[in-house]
């Protein structure tokens, strides 16, 4: 209809990109303070100068619109600014989880095609081991390290600050079409290798205002960002939603309840997310009835289910504060069901129903719909989702098959839609907040010597709410002790990885097909963790 050049001056004039959510809330409220980090603060026209410097710097590196660039890194204002600049570079960012080892970052680094690498100054051994082991060190050609103060970075490495002062502070000329993958989020399913979620501004965007409008954000909310950014929930559930909205953001290392308590007096905090083990740490503290809570009137839970006890205690405890459910996961950038601060105690242990973006069904194995109190298999249908797993269009058409987004989790809904997860299709284990994959620990179980048969599942614990937990069949005359099965993953997995209790059994319980019955053991070994 039109030809080139007034097709993309068009797509320039209706764009609205990841890139673009920060610089609008800085032309509306320019002096507003957007974020806090230590004793740095940086308003909405601060954050976005910063962010199209670093992009300009990025760029004149030779980053190109396409390009993987990896992070790694504990909770930074600059991790916050990058993840902006990449976007409005049309850059991929690739989060990755601080805690895994470098043979788990390798993997990453090498099935992405990164060509970039920020790592924080404490985590750089792991992040040049991870690139040796990659097989990609002479590919990449950024290299930043991100909380390094006075001290100079390696050779071949670059201080972000290095970035910030570079002398163009306007926006990068870069078009980026609504689903353009921006980010790739690394996640565990049944596979013994994590899959790269992709994600784009269309995802992204719908999901904000659904976090938005289901999660009642307001532009005066102070939200406090307490856990790590590389996470969904963190970043795209609460972080960069409240600064699509134009509210202020308080941005913490890490958790830590004493912390978390003082920063919300201290910074008159509004809105706060934790997952389970975090809220259950925080009324625990006995900073709780130390401090003046009574700014907190929003509080967020998801990553597990919350123990209907703990959804009490907080009602109890702190009778200011809304609490609702966030129930999702990475492939929907993550919201898909809400359970709303009415609903607690009415429909207590439920996941909540749609939100505004999306459609949730609860289906067969045949995909056809069941009716109230049965069983099935959670879809979803939703412009959250993702645009599919990095190069995989096997297990991308697997999720996606008849026009559903299939979750791997099985659920029930009652007569008033509210959905209820009762199990996992896909055999995932969450503890405190992160998701293992138990195939991923068995293969690593396999590896040792006297390991004959092993199943991995997750036992209910009091604080993590889920834990690592495996029964093992020993080999004949290979003696081995829980203590050393442990300490094998340990040296192998990422800490949270690695399983907390392990028993030795004769044998496993199997169906007639020889298939192991997990759910007899999870029934049997409830108390594991006592």
């Amino acid at each position: 209809m039109f030809d080139d050049q007034l097709t993309a001056t068009i797509a320039t004039a209706r764009g609205h990109a990841l890139g673009d959510l920060l610089h609008r809330s800085a032309v509306r409220a320019p002096g507003k303070t957007a974020l806090r980090f230590g004793d740095r603060s940086w308003t909405y026209a601060e954050l976005d100068a910063v962010v199209n410097r670093t992009a300009h710097a990025l760029a004149d590196r030779g980053l190109a619109k396409g390009d993987r660039v990896a992070l790694l890194s504990h909770n930074d204002d600059g991790y916050v600014a990058l993840t902006f600049a990449l976007a409005r570079l049309g850059a991929i960012a690739v989060p990755v989880n601080f805690m895994l080892q470098a043979g788990e970052v390798a993997y990453v680094l090498g099935h992405s095609g990164t060509v970039g690498v920020v790592a924080e100054a404490a985590l750089l051994p792991v992040a040049r081991e991870a690139l040796r082991l990659s097989g990609r060190d002479g590919e990449v050609r950024v290299r930043g390290v991100l909380g390094g103060g006075d001290t100079a970075p390696p050779e071949g490495w670059e201080a972000y600050e290095t970035w910030t002062a570079h002398a163009d502070a306007s926006p990068p000329q870069v078009p980026v079409a609504d689903d353009d993958v921006l980010q790739l989020m690394y996640t565990s399913g049944t596979e013994s290798r994590p899959k790269g979620v992709m994600m784009t501004s269309r995802s992204l965007v719908s999901q904000y205002v659904s976090c938005i409008v289901d999660g009642r954000y307001t532009a005066d909310d102070v939200a406090l960002h307490a856990l790590p950014l590389f996470h969904v929930a963190a970043q795209h559930c609460f972080l960069n939603p409240n600064l699509y909205l134009g509210g202020t953001n308080v941005v913490l290392p890490g958790p830590d309840p004493a912390t978390v308590l003082e920063t919300v007096e201290r910074e008159r905090i509004t809105s706060l997310f934790c997952p389970p083990t975090v809220w259950i740490g925080l009324l625990r503290s006995p900073d709780l009835d130390r401090r003046d809570l009574s700014s907190l009137v929003k509080g967020y839970y998801g990553a597990s289910i919350m123990p209907v006890a703990v959804v009490e205690e907080l009602s109890r405890r702190l009778p200011g504060m809304a609490l609702f459910n966030f129930y999702g996961q990475t492939e929907m950038s993550a919201l898909a069901l809400v359970l709303s601060p009415e609903d607690q105690l009415r429909k207590p242990g439920s996941a909540g129903t749609a939100v505004v973006n999306s459609e949730t069904r609860v289906v067969d194995d045949e995909d056809r719909p069941v009716g109230p109190g049965v069983e099935g298999e959670i879809v979803h249908r939703s412009p959250h989702a993702t645009a599919g797993y990095w190069n995989d269009p096997e297990k991308t058409a697997e999720a996606f098959r008849n026009g559903w987004f299939h979750s791997g989790d099985l659920g029930v809904a009652d007569e008033d839609g509210y959905v209820t997860v009762v199990d996992r299709k896909k055999d995932v284990i969450k503890t405190g907040g992160e998701n293992v994959a138990s195939r991923e620990v068995e293969e690593v179980l396999y590896q040792h010597p006297a390991v004959a048969e092993v199943a991995v599942f997750g036992v209910p614990h009091p604080r993590w709410i889920e834990a690592v937990a495996a029964v093992v069949v020993p080999r004949d005359g290979q003696p081995v002790t829980p203590e050393e099965l442990v300490a094998f993953c340990r040296e192998r997995l990422a800490g949270f990885k690695a399983p907390r209790h392990v028993a030795l059994a004769d044998a496993l319980p199997k169906n007639a097909s020889g298939k192991i019955l997990k759910r007899d053991l999870r029934t049997t070994y409830a108390d594991l963790a006592g």
